[in-house]
């Protein structure tokens, strides 16, 4: 009861040292973004609410597209416009790259021995060149193709025998995912023995959660970690990079067993090991480097990819003409092969269009994991000094009504007349980020999601549960690092003939 009392009798202290640095190194004042006024202490903390990405879209309305918002003492600056996103991610990439060494990814990352978290230096350089032509490569990705044509065929297979019973499409579109990323990253799908896929699915899901939440820490670095235990959040860290840490291990002993049959294609530890062993990169890999990259391609690929096709089929069911157009497109290319292959993928274009405006509307990181600068910079006429996080707001990105017309509306024709890519090119449009930062897993998660989305549409007509409507369907979101569909979606599966 006594807890925020005694919380600011231990940050009162700190408060002028809040007040000293509002002055550049020649004394001059700076100039800061427009901030929204905030408490003592906590700053506007109580102001982000549960779904951040849109409560900051809304702030930035008033107080600008550079915009200072104060969580504890940390100064954090989040940008909201295409013009601003580019200018970070791009013009001034080079400086503002790194990442802040926060609690939460910390411990999750190995000690920052990942790819995601990992503060910009020769260890990042390294390790993102490694995974860019070893593991997730087109050439890696294509590797992989039976994977995915299996577990998608075994996915189907699942629904057909629904009998035109509803269908939970979230719990069969994470299932496979959990089962595609297991076999590309070890080799095969875990099971018994306390490493099935759901206890796999969870740990995923409760690592995130702890990436997203509040951390006392972050915002407070002197006392903060007092607020981590009290409110149970070091505790719930500890567990869930506990039991990811156990099952990479397992994974990791099965792969160096002597007696482990040799496999006919590498996986991704697999991989890691060889590189490992051969130590030709400029830096040494550890196994706690093994394990920062592959909690990076579960924590990525298990999480953005399954969201993304949940909110695609979500779209489309909520929009019936859109999907009898969407099939009837990819039922004509096909024909009576019986699936989609991916070389059919390229001739969908009306298909590709209705992702990428679902991408727009659910981008998988509405704001994107904060960037830290490495120096003094200037943004939009303000002074951002060295060492200050800024996030880019997306979701606010994809909604800017200059670039995109009744922007919360689903109309996947805006992208067949203006066909703008997912790979970070178009600032308007950046799904999976851009510059120096942008998501190494791309090629991975598109080839995932197109895939399996056009095969759920050819091989089967999609209808609402009985006495349900378009508009009764849930559109709630949650956030945890990335933008989840809050209830599943259920939908009833009629076989294609």
């Amino acid at each position: 009861m006594a807890l925020l009392p005694f919380l600011v009798l231990l940050f009162l202290p700190l408060l002028s040292l809040l007040l000293l640095k509002g002055k550049t190194k020649t004394g001059k004042p700076l100039k800061l973004p427009p901030s929204p006024p905030g408490f003592p202490i906590i700053g506007n903390l109580h102001q982000t609410g549960v779904l951040p990405y849109r409560t900051l879209a809304e702030l930035s309305q008033k107080y600008g597209q550079v915009m200072l918002v104060r969580l504890g003492m940390a100064s954090v600056v989040f940008v909201s416009t295409p013009e601003m996103a580019k200018e970070v991610l791009k013009n001034q990439d080079a400086n503002m790259c790194s990442r802040a060494p926060l609690a939460g990814p910390r411990k999750i990352s190995y000690d920052f021995k990942d790819i995601a978290f990992t503060p910009y230096g020769e260890w990042w350089r390294e390790i993102r060149k490694i995974c860019t032509l070893e593991l997730l490569s087109p050439k890696a990705v294509q590797s992989y193709l039976h994977v995915r044509e299996e577990e998608i065929a075994r996915m189907i297979d699942s629904i057909a025998k629904a009998s035109s019973d509803p269908v939970d499409i979230s719990e069969k579109i994470l299932s496979l995912t959990d089962s595609l990323i297991c076999r590309t990253a070890f080799g095969k799908v875990y099971k018994g023995r306390g490493f099935d896929n759901g206890k796999l699915s969870e740990a995923v899901h409760d690592a995130m959660a702890c990436l997203s939440n509040f951390s006392g820490e972050d915002f407070f670095p002197y006392f903060g970690w007092i607020i981590d235990t009290l409110t149970g959040h070091t505790a719930r860290v500890d567990k869930a990079f506990h039991n990811l840490d156990n099952f990479f291990e397992k994974a990791i002993e099965d792969h160096l067993d002597p007696n482990r049959a040799k496999p006919e294609r590498e996986d991704i530890i697999d991989v890691l090991l060889r590189l490992k062993n051969e130590q030709s990169s400029r830096i040494r890999i550890t196994k706690d480097h093994i394990k920062g990259v592959l909690k990076d391609v579960f924590l990525a690929s298990v999480d953005t990819s399954s969201l993304s096709m949940v909110w695609a089929m979500t779209d489309l069911a909520r929009h019936p003409s859109v999907m009898k157009k969407v099939q009837a497109e990819i039922r004509n290319h096909v024909g009576k092969k019986g699936k989609v292959q991916e070389s059919d993928l390229e001739e969908l274009h009306f298909f590709k269009a209705a992702l990428k405006e679902s991408w727009r509307l659910h981008p998988p990181s509405p704001l994107l994991i904060a960037r830290e600068t490495m120096c003094d910079c200037k943004l939009d006429g303000y002074d951002i000094p060295n060492k200050t996080r800024i996030h880019v707001n997306v979701f606010a990105v994809h909604r800017d009504s200059r670039y995109w017309k009744n922007p919360d509306d689903y109309i996947p024709e805006r992208f067949i007349e203006n066909p703008l890519d997912v790979r970070g090119q178009s600032y308007e449009f950046l799904p999976f980020s851009s510059g120096r930062r942008i998501c190494p897993g791309i090629n991975m998660g598109v080839a995932i999601v197109e895939l399996t989305v056009a095969n759920l549409l050819y091989s089967f007509d999609w209808q609402l549960p009985k006495g349900m409507k378009t508009e009764d369907i849930n559109m709630e979101e949650s956030f945890n690092l990335t933008l989840n569909k809050k209830t599943p979606l259920i939908l009833v599966p009629t076989p294609y003939d």
